[in-house]
């Protein structure tokens, strides 16, 4: 790989391209084309913006990422959780429907494209770390039912909005007396159409002799058949004078690149929303990535991949989008059509500017209710209330920070619930370490190994103390470290020696370093020598820089064992 391709990852790849793997990109281009268009459209409505926006931002953004971007399959465009982010951040700051509306939206794509770009440069991919998986697979289960339960309106015909499930709710049992039975009918048959070709058509095809690939790929075109069936329905019905509401004209062509007016006082607003919008969306993108890398034996670069999206959301704020990252469906979709390289996304582009440029007047009948169907469909599949229950059976604490996270979602909104989420998670985090696992350990007879007192039949030592420390000793724990010590050397009066054994620890900050000086010296004080066993390399390292090593009054062995062997300690046994 050469100098520039680690910034270019397209000089990776463009090189070595040939026909198969064209043929195998068109292929995977032509098939998430399919998948891609109602999507779009309906993830633009679901931001609160006109559905051609959806078109713009599945464009640009696919070109940056397939420059920049060093997954090869990974389909970047308008998502459902980062487009209800979207609707959540800029109506604080405009009113939907309004110019307002759309250029802060761009705006906010052009924020998280910087932010993205700016964590990859200086390598704050790590910044993700900070999201557990309990809280983001929490967050996005919230989501969707808020994504689902907010798409009902349409289905019904009714005006409710809301952006908490208690004012949705009130919301649409407020106006239902206003519920227009033809917006149901259209809307309850789109739905079940579309739930039974998720669910059963590509079973029921395979069986009828067709391909398993051929089946999939006309499984993928389940949406856009609702999405011709219900245009053609309300043009001949005549829906739209029986109150159906329609999408109605879409402007024909793509908006000249252009940079989006830079407010500052609104860049201000915007970019605390901004910072969670890129978080979210590069931990969904990525994980997705890794994912279908690890299938293939490639490899993805976290950083590079802040880059990559970054240029995809800039470039998604220069074509009039809003914005975008990696999508989970549409990735699969494209890893199983058969995509080879970042190629499929530049032909999936080049499909969608052409349906923006030549099919945008057939759009003009399409009900939203056949959106909202969509949208329901595609959301309801990322609920998943069995990782819910998994995480309550393995860690309370885990769950009590997904449950903060679903609670705030669902009745406070979405930039709170991830909050509450890390906010709890990291306080967790914090009171546990605080409170490091200390175990006196003894050694198990005939072997060189020790173990917990209080788990195994082992044999300890009379004068001498050995202690096991399970965490890294930091500010928030070294004054607990010494209580412990003091309360263990408090219940044996015959003791001589303390062995801290730091085969656990990974690091010792200046806090903890004071700890042990102060252990130290009140051990010293009471006739007790303090000693270290396995100490990590990087940890002595750090240790000789101080004057700790110098003033201990005992020794650092390499090993448990050569710490007892040399102690020659009085032995006794301890039962399990």
């Amino acid at each position: 790989m050469t100098r520039f391709s680690g910034y270019f990852p397209i000089l990776g790849w463009a090189g070595d391209y040939n026909r198969s793997a064209l043929a195998s990109d068109l292929v995977a281009a032509m098939i998430v084309t399919v998948m891609l268009i109602p999507q779009s459209l309906a993830y633009a409505m679901l931001a609160g913006l006109p559905p051609q926006v959806g078109l713009y931002a599945s464009i640009l953004p696919l070109v940056a990422y397939a420059v920049f971007g060093t997954s090869r399959t990974l389909a970047v465009g308008p998502v459902a959780v980062v487009s209800l982010m979207t609707a959540t951040a800029v109506g604080e700051v405009a009113t939907q429907g309004t110019q307002a509306y759309l250029a802060a939206a761009t705006l906010l794509a052009l924020i998280s494209g910087m932010a993205l770009i700016a964590m990859g440069l200086f390598r704050l991919g790590f910044v993700a770390n900070f999201l557990s998986h309990p809280v983001i697979s929490g967050f996005i289960t919230a989501s969707a039912i808020l994504i689902a339960a907010g798409q009902l309106k349409h289905l019904l015909g009714v005006s409710a909005g809301g952006h908490t499930l208690p004012e949705i709710v009130g919301g649409i049992a407020g106006e239902l007396g206003s519920i227009n039975p033809s917006t149901v009918a259209i809307g309850a048959a789109a739905l079940a159409f579309l739930y039974f070709v998720r669910l059963r058509l590509k079973r029921l095809l395979i069986g009828a002799g067709l391909r398993p690939r051929a089946a999939d790929i006309v499984t993928k075109a389940g949406p856009v058949a609702a999405v011709a069936a219900t245009i053609l329905a309300a043009h001949i019905l005549d829906l739209g004078s029986r109150g159906v509401a329609l999408v109605g004209i879409i402007p024909q062509g793509i908006p000249a690149p252009a940079l989006p007016v830079f407010d500052f006082d609104l860049v201000r607003t915007l970019a605390a929303p901004a910072l969670l919008i890129s978080l979210i969306g590069f931990v969904e993108s990525v994980s997705v990535a890794q994912t279908l890398a690890t299938k293939r034996r490639q490899r993805i670069i976290p950083d590079q991949e802040l880059i990559g999206l970054g240029a995809a959301n800039i470039a998604a704020a220069v074509s009039s989008g809003y914005p975008v990252t990696g999508g989970f469906a549409r990735s699969v979709v494209n890893f199983d059509a058969g995509a080879e390289t970042q190629a499929a996304g530049i032909f999936t582009a080049v499909s969608i500017a052409l349906a923006t440029l030549f099919l945008t007047p057939l759009l003009t009948d399409l009900p939203q209710a056949t959106l909202a169907a969509t949208i329901i469909v595609a959301v309801l599949s990322l609920v998943d209330l069995g990782a819910i229950r998994r995480v309550w059976i393995y860690s309370r604490a885990d769950f009590s920070a997904m449950a903060a996270t679903v609670a705030g979602t669902l009745f406070l909104g979405v930039e709170v619930g991830i909050v509450m989420g890390v906010g709890l998670s990291l306080v967790l985090h914090l009171y546990r370490t605080s409170r490091p696992h200390m175990a006196v350990v003894g050694q198990v007879a005939g072997t060189e190994h020790f173990r917990n007192i209080e788990r195994h039949e082992v044999v300890t030592c009379q004068d001498v103390l050995s202690v096991r420390v399970d965490e890294s000793l930091y500010f928030a724990n070294s004054r607990y470290l010494e209580d412990r010590i003091a309360e263990l050397v408090a219940q044996r009066p015959q003791l001589r020696h303390v062995v801290l054994m730091c085969s656990a620890v990974n690091a010792i900050d200046a806090s903890a370093l004071e700890s042990l000086e102060e252990i130290n010296r009140r051990l010293r004080d009471g006739g007790i020598t303090l000693h270290l066993s396995e100490v990590k390399g990087p940890v002595m390292d750090r240790l000789k820089r101080s004057h700790f090593l110098e003033e201990l009054e005992g020794g650092v062995f390499l090993s448990q064992y050569e710490a007892m062997a040399q102690l020659q300690c009085e032995r006794e046994p301890v039962p399990a």
